[in-house]
């Protein structure tokens, strides 16, 4: 499972790494409540009777909490958990572009081996949830945009710099007329621009590359990318849910088993944050709780801030 702040994946992997079932749903500021609807969806298309879950691993923004919770034998980072499942499926892969909800990320890999990384976490204009309302402004669907971009013959130009001065120049470029289609590649565009300019800048971009996170859906995204980096880029079918698929590869390789019951108890989870205090990092510990006990909890930097269950 690869649990984000806008999207929930999940897949159901053999030993072939053959997907048995899948899932993608919106997070909606409820993990633990999309962990539930995606582990139902998934129960409806797994075949039971031929097989049985015997590992699980977790990854995104969510995974230690969602570990916890559905029993995970592996929990791992995004970096390493993209970096895998992509490697399986591309071994030849030099460079992967991530660009998912609110974040993105590139890795640099070398004979299959994730050598560089870097992340953007501070400006959204190169991610899917910018996409998502500049396609509410412009009274489009966002699946749709691509199509649109694609049509354009003269992309409008707009400043990639930030989502703030993005925004502003888009609203100015309506207001100017010019055609949706053009201003819609425009947004393509400064989306794999501001990409290049933040996460890829100083990075040594070399080919095959590979794009994936739901971003790379949009065929206006990819088109942008391939005419900036002069080389094809791509884009795997399942890309959207490669985090989820090394996460299952990292949990099937690893020697922990524990069989998986997709009928997880009616129990009550939720979270709560503690200031430690005891020492001058003052961390701040997210404390898991199942029906009203402690089951976990992490955040503290010293052995001070352990909690006690």
């Amino acid at each position: 499972m690869d649990v984000g702040s806008i999207s929930t994946k999940g897949v159901i992997i053999d030993k072939q790494n053959n997907i048995l079932a899948s899932g993608y749903i919106w997070t909606q500021g409820d993990p633990i409540g999309a962990v539930k609807k995606l582990v139902a969806l998934l129960e409806k298309q797994f075949d039971k009777e031929q097989y049985k879950v015997v590992a699980t691993g977790t990854t995104g923004s969510a995974r230690k909490l969602v570990g916890v919770i559905v029993g995970a034998t592996m929990v791992k980072n995004e970096i390493t958990a993209h970096a895998v499942g992509t490697t399986t499926f591309y071994p030849e892969v030099r460079t992967i572009l991530e660009i998912g909800g609110q974040d993105s990320k590139i890795i640099l890999v070398e004979n299959g081996v994730a050598v560089d990384y870097a992340m953007n976490t501070l400006c959204a204009a190169g991610t899917g949830a910018f996409l998502s309302s500049q396609a509410k402004r412009l009274g489009i669907e966002v699946e749709d945009i691509g199509d649109y971009a694609l049509k354009s013959k003269h992309p409008t130009q707009i400043a990639a710099r930030c989502t703030v001065f993005a925004e502003s120049d888009l609203v100015h470029k309506i207001q100017m007329g010019h055609p949706r289609e053009d201003i819609i590649a425009g947004v393509c565009n400064a989306v794999a621009a501001n990409y290049m300019n933040n996460v890829g800048k100083g990075k040594k971009i070399a080919s095959p590359v590979v794009f994936q996170g739901g971003v790379s859906k949009n065929k206006g995204v990819v088109a942008a990318f391939e005419k900036l980096l002069g080389c094809e880029v791509i884009v795997d079918p399942n890309g959207h849910l490669m985090g989820a698929l090394g996460a299952a590869i990292l949990a099937r390789r690893s020697s922990k088993r524990q069989e998986f019951d997709f009928a997880m108890e009616d129990m009550e989870f939720y979270t709560r944050e503690a200031s430690c205090g005891r020492c001058p990092n003052n961390c701040e510990i997210i404390c898991v709780f199942r029906d009203g006990k402690l089951i976990d909890s992490w955040g503290n930097r010293c052995e001070r801030g352990e909690v006690k269950r």
